[in-house]
This record gives C-alpha cells, structure tokens and sequence, in this order.
C-alpha cells in the first residue's frame, strides 16, 4: 500500500515547516540537535523528537543442560550445552554500553578427548611399561566423571638429521647399539599411533607394541609433535568437546631457531603435515615457537597437561603464555601418570576464563563475574571464575561500547567469546546506530529544497554539491560576492556576522565555539552567545543567573553584571540582629564599616578598643577594694555603676548565662585576681556589676626551699670540681711516668751484643 504523493508531501513539508521554524531566525539548522531535555525546554514537540537507543538481542539462548548419572545412556548422543546463549545481536549507540548476561556451567557427564603424547628417547625406557598399563587403568578412573570418553596415543623423538641424531647407517636402524632384549626402534620425528577411540584394551595393545629410540642431544622435538597432534583434527579425531592432551617427556624442548644447526631455516607452517601417520615436513620446517602453540591450543580449544620429571619442571611452567594447561611431576618410572592426569583435569575444569576475539578498532569491551563467592570482580579478575565443580553455574556481565560513527554506514560486525580450553562459544554481532528512523523517509530532489537543489532528510535540506544556504537557494561560488556581504553588516560594522560567522547568500552562518563544540554563536548578526558572560568566583553569572545573548538574567534576590550582588542583607546582620552591628551599610552581602577602628563581615570587631571588663576595670577597683583611683576621681567618674557586692567567687559562677551578661576577670594594684559580672541596665548609660570581695592573691616565695636547694647546689658543684681536679691530676701523672721509663729503656748498655749475625757470601756478585 502506497500513500498517494500529494499526501508524502504535505507531510514532509509540514516536518520541513516545523523544522524550519525551531530554528530562530540567523540560527543553523544543526542547533536542532541536543539533548533530549534541552530540546523539550527549548519547545520541541516530545512526539518530533528522534533519540535512537541501543539494544540487545537474544538471537539464539538455547538453555544449559545437565544430564544425571542415571540418564546418561539417554543423554549419550543428545547435545549437551554449557554456556548460555548462543548468539546476541547489538544494536550500538556510540558511548552507550549495552551489557547482556553470559551463563557457563560445568554439566555433569560430559564428553572428554584425551591425547597422550609420549617421548620415545632412550631416557624414556623405564616409562614405557607403566604408559603401556594406562589405558584400561586410565578407562577405569574416567568412568568416575563421564561416560564418553576417548583417548589416542602419539609418540616424538627429534629431527632426524644431524645434530640431533647420529646418522651412521648403523645407528640409523638401531641408535642404542643393542640388540638384548630387543633393538631400539629407528628415530623419527613424530609418529601417530593410536586415533582417539573408547576402547581402552586397543590402546594397551597398541602402545604394548611401542619400542623406545634415541637421539644425541638432551633436548627433544615435542614442539613439532605437539604442533601436529593440535592441528591434525581429523587423523586425530577431536571432537568438540574436552579436549586434553598429556605432554609426558623427562627433558628439555628444541625451541624455533634452533634447527639452523641442521641447516632447517623454514619456519614452521602450523598445518597438519601426516602422512601414513608420520610427521613429513619434520626436516624441512623448523621447530615452533612457544607463542605458535599457545595460537594453535586456543583456536583448536586443547588443554594440556605436562606430565614431565622433577629436574625439568622448571622449564615447563609456562602457564602466563599457554591458554590453559597444567604441570604435573612425573616419578622416575612414570608409575604416578594416572593420578597426575586425574588431578590436572580437575585443576583446568575448575576454573573458567573467558576470552574474546579482537574487536573493530575504537570498541571496548569489559567483564563483571558473579562467581561461587558471590562477589562482583571487574577489571582482568572480572573475566574468571575459580574453585567450580560439577553442577555450578556462574555468570558474567559483558559490556560492549561503540566509538563515534566515522561514516553513515556500518556492517555488523561480528565478536565471539568463549571460555578458554573448551569449544562452545558466544557469537556477538555489532550493530552501531549511526542514523535515525526518519532517514529512511527521505525525499531526493525535492521540491522545498529550492526546486530540487537538495535532498528533504528528517526536516532539512542536504544541498546537492555547489549548492548552500538553509533552502539550497544559493550558488556556492557566488554566495561570497560583495553585493550579498552588506547583508551580514551590524550597524555598518566592519566585520561580517560580527567575527563569529560566514556570509552565505546573504544570511549569517554562525560558527561553534572553539572551546566547546557543543557552544555556538547565534542571532541575526552572530551578536549572541551563551557562554561570554561576566563570570563571578569562577562561576559563569556567579551560578546565580543565566547567560543570554552574552548578558546575565540574574535570579531573584540577586543583581550585577555576573549576578554578585544578593539583595538580602541577612549576611550583614551580627548578634545582636542589627545591621552591620549599628557601625556600616550592607553593600552586595558585605559590610562596609563607617568607624575605622572596627573591621570584620558585621563590624563587630575592634581589635585596638578595650574590652568591656577593661573599661570598667577602675571603677570597681574603688568603689570595691578603694584602689586605682582616688576618692574624689572615683565618686565623679564612677557614679552610674550600680554595685552589689558578695562574698565568694563561686556564687557569681552559679548566675546563668544570658545576653548582655559578661563574665569578667581583672588584676588589681597588688597583683590579685577580682572576679565580678557585668550587664548593661534598661537605661542608657547604667551598668549593673556583682563583684566578689575573695580575690586571689598569688602565695609568696619559699624562703627556706629556695636557700636550701641554693646551697646544696653550691656543695654539689665544688664536689664535682675536686673530683674533676683529682682526675686531670692523675692521668697527667700516669703520663709522666710512662715517659720517664721509656727514656730508661733506650740508655745503652756496654755489654750488650746482638743476637742476629750477617754473614755476606763473596761468590754473590759474580753470580
């Protein structure tokens, strides 16, 4: 069904009307875009709003199962699920996260592939018949955690090329030169023995036929094996379930770069290369690298286990480079393998981490688990879980950001998560949102955009190339002659939209801000702006008031050019509640003290004036104690003080205080402490005070204390001198006589004859 076309267009021009008409006169058409709540403060109708959100879609959720012990003959041959869900589409809006939950849950009963990937060198002799016991043992112990298990056998040696083997043509058929209780098999690089499979008595006869070889060096070719039996998917027969592969071996390993010493100088490849179930390629490719396996264990979902001697352990514990594996400390005979592989299996299962694909350049992506404990991680920590056993379900919150749109169309792009070691995944596919609904309504050559000269897109005019102006209207290349520009003149100003714009066709096109792009110039001329405003305490209109047109509409109660001035004088009232305590006017929230001498927010202070106590200080005195002044002075200048007097000090302490009460503490001529209350009466001038006659006089000195400890002083000083005396006396003396005998000592004696005789042998210079 059609709209007819004369209706299509009445209604685009009626949204090319309304847009058109949101936009003042001199404005551009982008200021139609904000904020949804500055539009609508702005009187943009709520039902013309365009503000696309993003969204997550569950494409494919196919629930986790799990199947008991007892079903598991039911359960054999369904599919078994346990990461939830499958598939999530996301529609991205740019910086908008969009989160979806991710479940993982270790199912009982599922399907395990185990690979065990022996060394066959000579030093591997004692191993042998332990592994060749393994696989019904092996069968036995697994039984215990699923009904579908599988194991494979694959043996290595090294490169047979010299350095790494002898290639005498003895030795090439033989390399231990015995031939009790039987000869050593041919070196070899990597040999396939055994494809995964359930029955665990082919695996014993298989392995049972095994003969051990040698090398010359101590390090081994495990790389290249180890390569072989990841990739190898077919002649292997993984399956897309547990995938574990046991790495047993009591020496070292020949990294990449070490098979220039047989002339290998090709890197390897990472493709399978079996042919007949021999490694082909071993002498013509060199040795992997580490991070080559690590690429090849996490795309193929292979776990492995080193099962390797204690003397090399340390070379093996590479766990910050391999995805997932674990070492295990092999006895001398490898009798220990079963309850290594055991354990290690239980170690690599109880933890899961998950990993991403790399992601489109400029997106972002964060994890959040809720694991066992049920504490939130973020960060690295929020990507696993540990200490899960069979049954458990954690979950993770996965977040995914999108950067700015660079272009109006985007493909989905497309992300997996998995956990590491296992191969279910999580496909997420990126839908940015880098357009509106109401794109899809445009009108190509329309009508409004002056006779087909634009596009009518969402309620504006996309000009055609060489075309500008709000309708399309104007010739680009004549748009900028001079018989348009004096349009765009305020009051015959010399600069064009005032500085802040271009002249297009005669109208001004104001510019953004070059501070802040989401600021522009508006008005006729470009004469406007909201953000040039007087500022008050680094705060545009003082944060009281509203900047229009680069002047500032203050709020009620305030006035000025930035809004600074509060029109309210509460900041000016002191205690008593007058203005400016009786003592300045109230400009702008702040005193202005008329007295010099008082300063302060409400001129209530006066630090060069007397206190109150002080100013009445020598009245009291002679009206109380008749000091300080004479009694003529005293009876003229202190007549308005009414004076009660009472006995103790601690009874003016139980007057409760109260305004207009002053406690005082004043000394008097002889050095005490008068204790007295003051308050001013009703009548201007009294005063009323309470003075105590007890007064505290300081206590005099302690005559005998002080003599006393003068003269013990005296007595202890001249002791100590003497001794000081004596001391210097006797280490000057002791110095004397040491002297005096060693002037003794080298006085000569004429009977003396040394006991050292030298005796020169006249043959010594002719020699």
């Amino acid at each position: 069904y059609k709209l007819p076309f004369s209706f299509f267009s009445s209604f685009m021009f009626f949204e090319f009307y309304f847009a058109m008409c949101f936009a003042e006169v001199g404005q551009h058409i982008w200021e139609r875009c904000d904020t949804a709540e500055a539009l609508l403060r702005r009187g943009c109708p709520s039902d013309r709003l365009e503000d696309p959100r993003g969204s997550a879609v569950l494409l494919k959720n196919r629930k986790i199962t799990f199947h008991p012990k007892e079903q598991r003959h039911r359960a054999h041959h369904r599919q078994v699920t346990q990461l939830q869900p499958q598939s999530v589409l996301l529609h991205l809006r740019p910086g908008e996260p969009q989160t979806f939950e991710l479940k993982f849950k270790r199912v009982e009963d599922y399907p395990i592939d185990l690979y065990y990937l022996m060394d066959l060198s000579f030093s591997m002799e004692d191993d042998l018949p332990n592994v060749k016991k393994l696989g019904t043992d092996l069968m036995e112990e697994m039984r215990n955690i699923t009904s579908d298990f599988r194991m494979g056998f694959g043996a290595f040696v090294d490169k047979t090329v010299m350095p790494y083997i002898s290639t005498a043509e003895d030795l090439l058929h033989n390399p231990c030169k015995r031939a009790e209780p039987w000869p050593c098999a041919p070196p070899f690089t990597y040999h396939h023995v055994l494809s995964l499979t359930a029955n665990g008595s082919l695996f014993t006869e298989l392995v049972g036929g095994q003969r051990i070889s040698g090398n010359l060096d101590s390090p081994e070719g495990g790389l290249d094996a180890l390569m072989q039996a990841t990739v190898c998917e077919e002649q292997i027969g993984w399956r897309n379930v547990t995938r574990l592969l046991v790495f047993s071996t009591d020496a070292g390993l020949h990294f990449a770069g070490d098979g220039k010493l047989g002339g290998i100088v090709l890197p390897n490849d990472g493709k399978c290369h079996l042919h007949d179930n021999v490694y082909s390629r071993g002498n013509s490719q060199d040795y992997p690298s580490v991070a080559h396996i690590a690429e090849k264990l996490r795309e193929k979902n292979v776990q492995i286990i080193f099962a390797v001697t204690e003397d090399v352990t340390h070379l093996y514990k590479v766990q910050h480079v391999l995805p997932k594996c674990a070492v295990g400390t092999l006895s001398n005979n490898s009798h220990n393998i079963l309850q290594i592989i055991v354990e290690a299996y239980n170690a690599l299962t109880s933890e899961v981490v998950m990993e991403n694909s790399k992601l489109p350049p400029g997106f972002h992506i964060s994890y959040v688990s809720h694991c066992k404990d049920h504490k939130l991680r973020d960060g690295e920590q929020g990507r696993r879980c540990s200490d899960i056993s069979i049954g458990d379900e954690v979950s993770f919150n996965v977040s995914i950001t999108a950067p700015p749109c660079a272009t109006s169309s985007h493909r989905p792009s497309r992300v997996i998560i998995k956990p590491q070691g296992y191969s279910e995944e999580v496909e997420v596919l990126l839908s940015p949102i880098c357009g509106c609904s109401c794109q899809k309504d445009k009108v190509p050559h329309s009508p409004s955009c002056s006779h087909g000269n634009g596009t009518l897109e969402c309620g504006a005019c996309r000009c055609k190339e060489g075309r500008v102006g709000t309708f399309c209207e104007c010739n680009q290349v004549e748009s900028g002659e001079a018989v348009d520009s004096y349009l765009c003149h305020r009051d015959n100003a010399s600069e064009q939209c005032s500085g802040h714009g271009q002249c297009v066709c005669g109208k001004c096109v104001c510019d953004k801000s070059s501070k802040k792009p989401n600021q522009a110039y508006y008005g006729q001329y470009c004469e406007c702006s909201d953000f040039n405003c007087d500022q008050y305490q680094g705060l545009q209109c003082g944060g009281q008031g509203r900047c229009v047109c680069g002047v500032c509409e203050c709020l009620p109660g305030f006035s000025g050019r930035a809004c600074e001035c509060p029109l309210s004088v509460e900041s000016c009232l002191s205690h008593d509640g007058q203005v400016c305590a009786g003592r300045g006017v109230c400009h702008c929230g702040t005193c202005i003290c008329q007295d010099p001498r008082y300063q302060g927010p409400t001129c209530d202070l006066c630090p060069s004036c007397p206190s109150v106590c002080t100013v009445h200080r020598e009245c009291i005195l002679c009206r109380a104690f008749s000091q300080s002044l004479n009694p003529k002075e005293c009876e003229t200048r202190c007549a308005h003080l009414n004076l009660t007097v009472v006995g103790q000090a601690a009874l003016l302490a139980l007057v409760p205080p109260s305004a207009g009460l002053h406690r005082c503490m004043e000394l008097d001529t002889e050095g005490c402490r008068v204790h007295f209350l003051l308050r001013a009466g009703q009548k201007e001038g009294s005063v009323h005070i309470h003075v105590a006659l007890e007064r505290e006089c300081p206590s005099g000195p302690n005559v005998v204390l002080i003599t006393a400890v003068a003269s013990a002083s005296v007595v202890v000083l001249g002791v100590a001198f003497l001794l000081l005396w004596k001391l210097l006396t006797s280490i000057h003396d002791r110095r004397e006589f040491a002297r005096f005998q060693r002037e003794l000592e080298k006085r000569d004696n004429p009977i003396y004859r040394s006991a050292i005789t030298t005796t020169v042998n006249p043959k010594y210079k002719e020699q």
